[in-house]
Parts: structure tokens; C-alpha cells; sequence
């Protein structure tokens, strides 16, 4: 009777174990289906409207800047450096002499041949007047003068001789670095220094064969880290012919440079103004979720069938709809979308790396970072 008690009670122990426990477990399978339905808490979320503006059309594309005019200053004859007039980055006037070779050969040969010269002037004239009176023959007048026009021409062969060894400036611009030295013998074509023009810049880039642009049409330069160099142009030269390998054709912009800020040689971003412009809608570039799928969006909606849900300080909870869509050109802070969304709408522009399609959120604007067409950093 003893065991029939004891083992009695065991089970009801059991029983009374099991029960708790089942309970428990209820109890937490309900939780877990509570918390399924009502899905993650909401995030907080910085909003924006999309917007709609007139923007210019424009194309982008990279360049290099070159000079309107360039040289590289050398001697037209060999000889031996006796003078130099100039400076390394000097700036110089068409016309001013940079170099002169030395000219003792050729000055004492003027010497000798001005001596021919006297004396044949001197005989061309006597004979000239001997003919007159019908004493000397015409063949003598002849071979006479014939002498003096010989002696000329040699002294203009020797000038000529002297003034190519002064060697100058071709046009008014800045030199570069001399490569040269007083006394060094110098061959035909050696590099002295060399000469940009200071007058303007040239800008060379391409774009592709379908752009339609035209020459006098305007374009912006601007240059990576110098924000001063920036500058306004035209076009001012199309090339004829495209290029077979990228099918891209050759355009030449000309642009002020007035303060020397543009170098030949440079980096440029360049920037061609189009002729039409037309009303885009623009959202801020914090908005686009990057994808190798596609660029999408996140707008924001009341959640689907009603909600009595807040966020932390009260704000109603609503939802957001994935967007995909299509984005065009960049400005500062902004991107104009071409297909997805329409003007009005209000999407996610802070927290959109931590959304899913109907995610629901909270909106704190607070979060938010100040959007601009043309943004500048603070240590600018």
C-alpha cells in the first residue's frame, strides 16, 4: 500500500512538471507569433521630397589643357652662345632677343666685303660718268655696276647671317626653364627654353560620336584640388574626322586665362552646356540604394491596413515601398531621376541602407544632413 502511495504522488509530481512547463512553452510560442506579426520595430528614418526643377542640360566629359600657342625656342644656325637675355619663367614681348650667338666670323666679314663694296661703288661711278662722256664702253658700265649689286647682295647675305644668330621671341607669352648655358656650342634645332602664349588656353576633349554639339557653344572647366582654375569657354574647333577605335570625335574649347591658373598639360573636367533644359525631378543623392540589381529608392507610405503603432517620442509608424529607378545627371548634392518617382513624393534620404521593402519606420528629420546644388567644405 506504501509503494501504491509513493509512486502516487511521484506522478502528480510529474504531472504537475509537465503542465508548468507546457505552459511555459505556450506561453512563448504566443510571444514568437505576437512578435512575427508585428514584424521588427520601426527605424528611424531622415525624409525629403522629391522635387521638380529646371535644370540645364549638360554633358561631362575629361580633358587637357594646352596652349593657344606653343614653341620650343631654338637656333636656326650652330654656333657658340655669347649672350642670354632672358630668365627661366620671364615674361617676354614678340620680338625681344632671348639669345645671341657669337658673330666675330661674321662681322669680319662684313668688314672685308664693305671694303669690296666701297671700291666698287666708287669704280661704278667713275665708269658711269666716263660713259656718259663716251669714253668708257657700255660692256664696262655694265660689268661695273654689275660688281656693286654683288658686293650689296654678299653684306645682305652676311646681315641676314647675323641677325639669324639673335634669336627671339616669336610671340608675346611666358618662358619656361633654360636648357642652355653662356659658351655652349649649340647644332640647328637645340632646345633653348620654350614659349607658352598667356593670352588664353585651349581645353582638347572628346565625346561621343551621337552628341550633337556646335561650335561656340559653351562649356565649364574645372580642375581636380584647384577650385581657383575654374574658368567659362566656348567651343572653338570640331574636328572633321571620328575616331575609329572609341568612335568618339575631337572637340578644342577656348578659355580665358587671365591669372595663369590653367597650365598646359592639365587635368580638366569639362563640362559642355547644351542649348535645351528641361524640369527634372530631383531627389538628394542620399536617397539612391546602390545595387548591382539596379538603383531603387524608398518611399514612404501609411502602413498597410491601419496601424495603432508610435515611435519613441510619439511619431505615427508608417512603411516604405522599394522603388527602382532610373538616375540621370548629378548635381552637388542632388540627382535627377528619370523613371521611379514622381514630383511630391516623399522618400528616405537617411537611414535607407537598413530598410527593406515594407519595413516600417519612424521619421526624424533630425537626422537629416543639409543638401546642396553647390556644396562647399567647411575648410574651403
Amino acid at each position: 500500500m506504501r509503494y501504491v502511495v509513493a509512486i502516487a504522488g511521484l506522478l502528480l509530481v510529474i504531472g504537475a512538471l509537465v503542465f508548468i512547463k507546457f505552459q511555459q512553452i505556450s506561453m512563448l510560442i504566443g510571444f514568437g507569433q505576437a512578435m512575427e506579426k508585428a514584424g521588427p520595430p520601426p527605424e528611424a528614418v531622415a525624409t525629403s521630397l522629391a522635387d521638380q526643377q529646371a535644370w540645364e542640360q549638360t554633358v561631362s566629359t575629361i580633358g587637357t589643357v594646352t596652349s593657344m600657342k606653343s614653341v620650343t625656342i631654338s637656333a636656326e644656325t650652330p654656333g657658340v652662345v655669347s649672350k642670354i637675355l632672358f630668365e627661366s619663367g620671364a615674361l617676354v614681348k614678340q620680338g625681344d632677343v632671348l639669345v645671341e650667338l657669337d658673330t666675330s666670323v661674321e662681322r669680319a666679314q662684313v668688314a672685308q666685303v664693305q671694303v669690296r663694296r666701297d671700291l666698287a661703288a666708287v669704280t661704278a661711278r667713275r665708269t658711269r660718268a666716263l660713259g656718259k662722256e663716251g669714253v668708257a664702253p657700255s660692256a664696262q658700265v655694265d660689268q661695273d655696276d654689275s660688281q656693286l649689286k654683288s658686293a650689296d647682295a654678299e653684306l645682305a647675305l652676311l646681315y641676314a647671317q647675323i641677325r639669324r644668330k639673335s634669336v627671339r621671341a616669336p610671340f608675346s607669352g611666358k618662358l619656361g626653364i633654360r636648357t642652355v648655358d653662356l659658351g655652349q656650342y649649340i647644332n640647328p634645332g637645340t632646345a633653348m627654353t620654350t614659349l607658352e602664349s598667356v593670352e588664353g588656353t585651349f581645353v582638347d576633349f572628346t565625346l561621343p560620336q551621337q552628341q550633337a554639339v556646335e561650335v561656340g557653344m559653351k562649356v565649364r572647366v574645372a580642375i581636380d584640388g584647384a577650385p581657383d582654375a575654374a574658368a567659362e569657354g566656348t567651343i572653338a574647333a570640331i574636328d572633321t574626322s571620328v575616331d575609329e577605335s572609341s568612335r568618339s570625335i575631337k572637340l578644342r574649347a577656348s578659355v580665358p586665362n587671365k591669372d595663369n591658373k590653367l597650365r598646359p598639360g592639365m587635368f580638366a573636367n569639362v563640362t559642355v552646356l547644351l542649348p535645351t533644359s528641361g524640369q527634372s525631378v530631383v531627389v538628394p543623392a542620399t536617397s539612391i540604394v546602390h545595387a548591382p540589381y539596379g538603383d531603387s529608392v524608398f518611399v514612404i507610405q501609411d502602413v498597410e491596413g491601419g496601424t495603432d503603432a508610435k515611435g519613441p517620442n510619439g511619431e505615427p509608424v508608417l512603411e516604405v515601398r522599394q522603388q527602382f529607378v532610373r538616375v540621370g545627371q548629378r548635381r552637388g548634392d542632388f540627382v535627377a531621376v528619370l523613371d521611379g518617382v514622381k514630383s511630391g513624393e516623399k522618400l528616405v534620404s537617411a537611414g535607407a541602407f537598413k530598410l527593406r521593402n515594407k519595413a516600417r519606420i519612424f521619421v526624424n528629420d533630425a537626422l537629416a544632413a543639409k543638401s546642396e546644388l553647390n556644396p562647399k567644405p567647411e575648410n574651403h
